[in-house]
């Protein structure tokens, strides 16, 4: 058998499942996390892997990720070469996912979390996703107190003067960043910015993990803004509140603690594997 060919690094570390917090693993599932981690893995790795490479990147025993290779195999989730010395992952998780649209399936997990946000914030709030060169309203929640500020779903907001666009592209991967900002038009009203002015904004959402300041398109309206975050710490979306201050009588929650509202929503919505960055910025 020839020797196998230097692979670059694989998959999902130790370290990562060493990471998870208590409450994660109050209940474990050894054969599910096992099979999971398996399908990590292979998820990285377009040409596949041999058993003895999936061995050594997982450091479990050959009988145990054969058992489990073998049932995916089975189940069809992984697909095993002619030679049956190289494992790949199937077309069935893509074909899964396709079957019930991944923004559909995004808005259906946000909507109750804004809604929750919404009545304890006293605030309307919106969220964001990158469509064809600028932002997509996606989802949209009024304040149940009914003064508010909101944007109507199915909007299309600017990527480069908005705190949606700002968030999307400082949380993209510089090639997506790239390929957004070559894609953008200037929407009706757009305010221009310079690309030395877009870097340092972009640079400082990074370091802060959120976005809080006065609207670029409405006087009164402080918006803020937290990403939704994929397993690779890029955005997803965006959640945005367009906060505005009552001056009447009624005392409702004060800007700071909106903020904290709508950073545990987007929080509750990402899927990193590691700590929202917004969160290790309060706590820096």
């Amino acid at each position: 058998m020839p020797p196998e060919s230097p692979q670059k690094p694989r998959g999902r570390p130790r370290k990562a499942a060493a990471a998870q917090s208590a409450a994660q693993v109050v209940y474990r599932a050894p054969a599910l996390d096992k099979g999971l981690d398996i399908l990590e893995l292979l998820a990285t790795q377009p040409q596949g892997l041999t058993r003895s490479q999936i061995v050594k990147d997982m450091a479990r025993s050959p009988n145990e990720i054969y058992r489990m290779l073998e049932r995916l195999v089975a189940r069809q989730y992984v697909t095993r070469s002619a030679s049956g010395d190289r494992y790949a992952l199937s077309l069935k998780l893509f074909a899964m996912a396709h079957a019930h649209p991944p923004l559909n399936r995004l808005v259906n997990q946000a909507l109750p979390v804004m809604d929750d946000f919404a009545c304890r914030a006293e605030q309307s709030c919106h969220m964001g996703v990158y469509d064809r060169g600028n932002v997509l309203i996606a989802a949209q929640i009024n304040s149940p107190r009914g003064w508010s500020f909101s944007v109507q779903r199915g909007a299309r907001v600017g990527l480069l003067d908005t705190a949606s666009g700002h968030m999307l592209l400082a949380y993209a991967d510089a090639d997506s960043r790239q390929r957004m900002l070559a894609e953008h038009r200037p929407l009706d009203g757009e305010v221009p910015v310079t690309d030395d002015g877009l870097a340092q904004t972009l640079a400082a959402i990074r370091a802060q993990g959120y976005v809080e300041r006065d609207s670029a398109q409405s006087y009164g309206v402080v918006d803020i803004s937290f990403p939704i975050l994929a397993p690779d710490n890029t955005a997803l979306a965006t959640l945005t509140c367009p906060y505005i201050r009552r001056i009447d009588r009624h005392v409702g929650p004060d800007l700071a603690a909106v903020r904290a509202c709508l950073r545990e929503a987007s929080a509750a919505l990402s899927f990193a594997h590691h700590p929202h960055p917004a969160v290790a910025a309060s706590a820096a």
